[in-house]
């Protein structure tokens, strides 16, 4: 395996990299990523090939390589800056913490979990059908579902992981292949249909990851994503959090969110929908990376 691309990230003071390393690590069976106490292994689609991304955390520094199966067609600079993105480096977590440190509740928040920021997919192809597959189930359940999706598209590196497909590859299965992997029918009409739209270019992921992440911006791919069947606000919510890093999704809509709510309001009652969506408002806009304080908060393993 030959490493083709690769560059060392100096990492903020107290870079949680567990975190990231978490993150990666919900599937037990390890088929598309291998996880070790300080390490990533991540297999993955570059410019069309089968490739392995490695991450290292290393004394402050996050050491990447990327062995490609062929010759990798994209640069150097495109490498940082999936590296970046994967480490969540383009979050301004200090200005929320200065902001909001002495704030009565989101500074608990804040002293129980310090520098948390959100790790990002490598695709935001794979964070919007993450965020499919994890409609109203459990993720123990979505873990299982993802596993087979990508055990039925079969793209494997040289170094035995499998890679998260791209949407072409997606929309190449039809919708009762798709089931067979275990997705209700609902849900594999959308990943179908989702997979043909961005595969045909009529949803440009990958071009608006590279838009600047503006409101404006944002409320645009949230109007064309809420226009297919089966999306609805929470799964946009999430998949611009872990696709684009854009921490002002509010997703009030989460049932963990909701109960870290509960926790941090010390209620006896749950709390809704309509309750934690007015609590988040005036938080904008940091209300996404707010839901994933709750999250950790519950010390629970998270979306």
């Amino acid at each position: 395996m030959v490493v083709q691309l690769a560059c060392a990230v100096t990492l903020p003071p107290a870079f949680r990299a567990d975190d990231i390393l978490a993150f990666h690590r919900r599937d037990a069976q390890e088929i598309a990523e291998r996880v070790t106490d300080t390490a990533l292994h991540k297999g993955m689609i570059w410019a069309g090939r089968p490739a392995c991304l490695t991450i290292a955390f290393s004394d402050g520094i996050a050491h990447a390589a990327l062995a490609v199966d062929g010759t990798a067609t994209e640069g150097q600079l495109a490498f940082e800056t999936l590296v970046h993105r994967l480490l969540g480096l383009g979050q301004n977590i200090a200005a929320f913490e200065n902001s909001y440190r002495d704030h009565p509740q989101i500074g608990v928040l804040i002293a129980q979990n310090p520098g948390l920021r959100v790790p990002v997919t490598t695709t935001p192809f794979e964070a919007l059908t993450w965020a499919i597959t994890g409609q109203q189930i459990s993720v123990k359940a979505a873990v299982s579902l993802r596993r087979k999706l990508i055990l039925a598209t079969g793209i494997r590196h040289s170094s035995g992981l499998f890679c998260y497909p791209e949407a072409h590859q997606i929309a190449a299965l039809t919708v009762d292949a798709i089931r067979q992997t275990g997705y209700s029918m609902t849900k594999a009409q959308t990943m179908h249909q989702l997979s043909r739209q961005i595969a045909e270019g009529a949803l440009p992921l990958d071009e608006w990851a590279t838009t600047p992440a503006t409101p404006l911006a944002m409320d645009d791919i949230r109007a064309r994503l809420l226009a297919v069947k089966g999306i609805g606000p929470w799964t946009v919510s999430y998949a611009l959090l872990r696709g684009f890093g854009w921490l002002d999704g509010s997703l009030h809509g989460d049932v963990a969110v909701r109960r870290g709510l509960q926790k941090l309001q010390h209620s006896e009652e749950p709390i809704d929908e309509a309750q934690t969506r007015d609590w988040l408002e005036p938080f904008s806009p940091w209300r996404a990376l707010i839901a994933a304080h709750l999250w950790a908060l519950q010390s629970t393993t998270a979306y």
